[in-house]
């Protein structure tokens, strides 16, 4: 039997929809050639991992998940709470290295939940499916006997009739859809979300991986947990979820293109920007201006090492200078 997933599309989901597309198109055309695109990755990354694993209870802080992603020691915290951390940055780099991947099959489910969930079961096997009944709050999944051809059936629905629709709703389609399956024992949240992630990379929604939409539903958990009830109550039909979904991706591209605005050049020609650059220019944002001694004691440089960074920006107009010669700072030019 295939699986058919039941939703309207309302005039708020259409243009939830349509301001996704166009914030899409924003970020994917911006003037500024990023060459700090791998720094970004790497922080958005970071918040994904922390979020996700945050949503399920993991009390490590988004600065104590960077420190374990840079190899840095953790002295005031669980085995667990760092090998949950460790095994999901590990399953984002399996989802990046198969983005492209044309056809996604069982062993492949299986894969991403053993390298998620691996040390850290509560109850279960990592990488197989569910031998047993569980409860999701008031929710009983189906049971265990059911698993591998409701799981099929996604599948099939995945790698077929999913290629219709837009990649906006595809992706929360196969995220709530997973989470009702919930075919393991443990850690369905975080492969649930990871596999709504894939679908994005898949479709090339999200070319260079810059931003992260579990950080929009872990900001509110309350309201994602009854976004998934909410189907549930109005008998598998999912539009409300879609509505909610399409909301956190289009706050979500806001977020990323408001990190990426302040490099816009009124110019011809694209921008280069070097990390230190980069750096820099989020300084500015986050203080509002900066002298210039505050600038190389933050960036660690010599004064000529911080005018070797500035003077490409001013030349852009990315960068102005105000104020006098000894009360001068730098800021962000509004562009």
């Amino acid at each position: 039997m295939a699986y058919v997933p039941q939703f309207i599309i309302s005039p708020i989901l259409l243009a939830e929809v349509e301001q996704v597309a166009a914030l899409r198109e924003r970020i994917q055309s911006a003037v500024v050639d990023l060459a700090w695109i791998p720094a970004l990755q790497k922080d958005t990354r970071t918040r994904n991992v922390h979020a996700s694993t945050a949503i399920e209870g993991n009390p490590l802080t988004l600065e104590q998940v960077r420190a374990l992603e840079e190899g840095r020691e953790l002295s005031a915290s669980s085995g667990r709470s760092k090998r949950e951390v460790i095994n999901y940055f590990a399953g984002l780099r399996y989802v990046e290295k198969n983005a492209a991947k044309k056809k996604i099959g069982h062993v492949d489910i299986l894969e991403l939940h053993w390298i998620l969930a691996g040390e850290v079961m509560d109850q279960g096997e990592a990488g197989k499916y569910r031998m047993i009944a569980v409860r999701v709050g008031t929710y009983l999944p189906p049971p265990p006997d059911a698993i591998s051809g409701l799981m099929f059936e996604l599948l099939e629905w995945w790698n077929t009739a999913a290629k219709k629709l837009s990649p906006v709703l595809s992706s929360a389609i196969l995220h709530y859809r997973f989470e009702a399956i919930h075919p393991f024992a443990d850690g369905n949240g975080r492969t649930g979300r990871a596999l709504a992630l894939w679908e994005l990379y898949r479709r090339g929604f999200d070319t260079h991986h810059i931003f992260s939409v579990d950080e929009y539903y872990w900001e509110d958990r309350p309201a994602y947990y009854a976004a998934l009830q909410s189907v549930r109550a109005a008998g598998e039909d999912m539009s409300a979820w879609l509505e909610y979904c399409a909301a956190g991706l289009r706050q979500t591209l806001e977020r990323a293109w408001l990190r990426i605005q302040t490099l816009q050049v009124k110019s011809a020609e694209k921008l280069v920007l070097r990390p230190r650059q980069e750096q820099l220019l989020h300084l500015l944002r986050d203080h509002g201006g900066m002298a210039p001694a505050e600038i190389w004691a933050a960036l660690g440089v010599s004064r000529q090492g911080a005018m070797d960074l500035l003077r490409p920006l001013l030349d852009a107009g990315v960068v102005e200078k105000v104020g006098g010669n000894k009360t001068g700072r730098y800021v962000l030019k509004n562009t």
